[in-house]
């Protein structure tokens, strides 16, 4: 058993592979490969004082020495602290080629649902999820091994999965493309933009990930991962549009060139992530019902090149199958309590009124600043009462219209005390039957003057 005063010179004495692990657990420990003074030093210094030389915590250098101990004695620590092991010592700055050769035999049986539970851990434990996005690739190298022996199961037509394979296989052929295009002279600006706009419907394929699926798998308590995917996302969609922009300036050929070779890497690296990764961690820990709940939301976000798959029969969620005494009321897509209801309806940034199948105001948000004035008194009279009679004809015909379903919507503007309304009527009904109308009330004046851009990492600046 280690403890603070352990001698370093016993330790190396007694297990003297232990001099290379601490010169790779530390750039400050390379200095052991002196042996002048591992003979001088090593006889006095204690494992407190490498510690402090090291910058690490003692705690954490026994612990880590012990595992290493157990490893070299021929008992183990269980394979997972030891693989949580070999990722961290690569964020400590361990090489590849080092923990490949140390733990060979180990690194050749992990599959991608250990390594995805992996990079869960270490997040969870405190490592930033932008440093486990920084070295992801080198945590696919470690293990490349073994994750290029798996293979996915045949899976049906209709499985989201399959959905993303075939795009996948598109993705390819696209990224194929446009590097065969980079050759050619003169520099064909024209078929680059047309190609990369054909490639950008990738943004489909990130967008039902990170809406459909990644939700489930953060239900299953898989949440570290699929924010370092979403943030590779978006750093090829910013790879996306600066390369379109350098298309459209015709910016210098190699820049270009530069740019489509690094995106064509990008897009490579993530589907060999998802494939040799993502998807099998998602068939190990999603149910059939989990999966048919992925695939009823993916045709309102589309696809990325391929014709829709064939339509999922609706099924009600379980949240509205299943009554509950929480006090909570079952939605299209949730559940709410009455206080959350309210909660949502007097925030939002819009007026709205709403009028039933018979023509009675049956509600209005109470929002911070009305743009019209409504009182409890309107609750339960009827919406023609509502309006001046100048202007009872006009909404006597838009509620014929709305109920015999010759008009959806009816919209009209103004300016009112030097601000700019909207205001928009929305027929409403339910399977083909009409049940009354939604009023929504917008002021459009400050929204009027954006341009430009602010990005959410700006939200600190003064809102409008």
């Amino acid at each position: 058993m280690l403890s603070a005063e352990t001698r370093l010179a016993d330790l190396l004495s007694q297990y003297p592979s232990l001099m290379d692990f601490l010169a790779f657990y530390s750039p400050k420990y390379e200095l052991l490969r002196n042996p002048v003074l591992r003979r001088t030093l090593g006889k006095v210094v204690t494992l407190r004082q490498v510690a402090e030389v090291g910058g690490v915590e003692l705690d954490k250098l026994i612990s880590d020495l012990e595992a290493e101990i157990a490893r070299l004695e021929g008992q183990p620590a269980s394979k997972e602290e030891i693989l949580k092991e070999i990722i961290l010592d690569l964020h400590r700055g361990v090489p590849v080629e080092q923990l490949k050769s140390r733990f060979a035999s180990l690194v050749s049986q992990i599959d991608g649902s250990e390594l995805a539970a992996l990079e869960q851990k270490i997040i969870a434990e405190g490592v930033p999820e932008e440093e486990v996005k920084r070295l992801c690739d080198l945590h696919v190298d470690v293990f490349r091994e073994s994750l290029d022996e798996q293979k996915l199961p045949q899976l049906p037509s209709d499985h989201p999965l399959q959905t993303y394979l075939e795009e996948n296989k598109h993705a390819k052929e696209l990224a194929g493309s446009l590097m065969s295009l980079l050759d050619k002279r003169p520099f064909p600006y024209d078929e680059l933009k047309g190609q990369l706009e054909n490639f950008s419907q990738i943004d489909k394929h990130y967008l039902r990930k990170e809406n459909q699926l990644f939700p489930l798998l953060e239900a299953k308590g898989l949440s570290g991962p699929s924010s370092v995917m979403w943030a590779i996302h978006d750093d090829i969609r910013s790879l996306i549009k600066q390369t379109k922009s350098l298309l459209e300036e015709k910016a210098e050929p190699g820049k270009v060139i530069s740019a489509i070779k690094q995106l064509v890497k990008m897009t490579d690296e993530m589907i060999y992530k998802e494939e040799q990764i993502l998807f099998p961690t998602s068939l190990d820990v999603l149910t059939e019902d989990d999966w048919r709940r992925v695939r009823e939301g993916e045709a309102e976000l589309g696809y990325a090149w391929i014709e829709p798959p064939p339509a999922v029969e609706a099924e009600p969620p379980k949240s509205q199958q299943v009554p509950t005494s929480d006090n909570t009321f079952p939605l299209d897509t949730g559940r709410l309590s009455l206080e959350q209801i309210n909660l949502v309806l007097t925030n939002l940034p819009i007026d709205i009124t709403f009028v039933d199948e018979n023509d009675t105001v049956c509600y209005y948000s109470e929002g911070r600043e009305r743009i019209f004035p409504r009182t409890p008194a309107a609750i339960g009279r009827k919406v023609h009462n509502c309006h001046p009679p100048s202007s009872v004809h006009v909404v006597e015909e838009i509620l014929t219209a709305f109920r015999e379903g010759k008009q959806d919507v009816a919209q009209f503007w103004l300016e009112l005390n030097g601000r700019f309304i909207l205001i928009r009527y929305f027929a409403l009904r339910q399977g083909g039957e009409y049940k009354g109308v939604l009023e929504v009330t917008q002021d459009l004046t400050e929204l009027r003057k954006l341009q430009g851009e602010r990005r959410i990492l700006d939200w600190r600046m003064q809102d409008l």
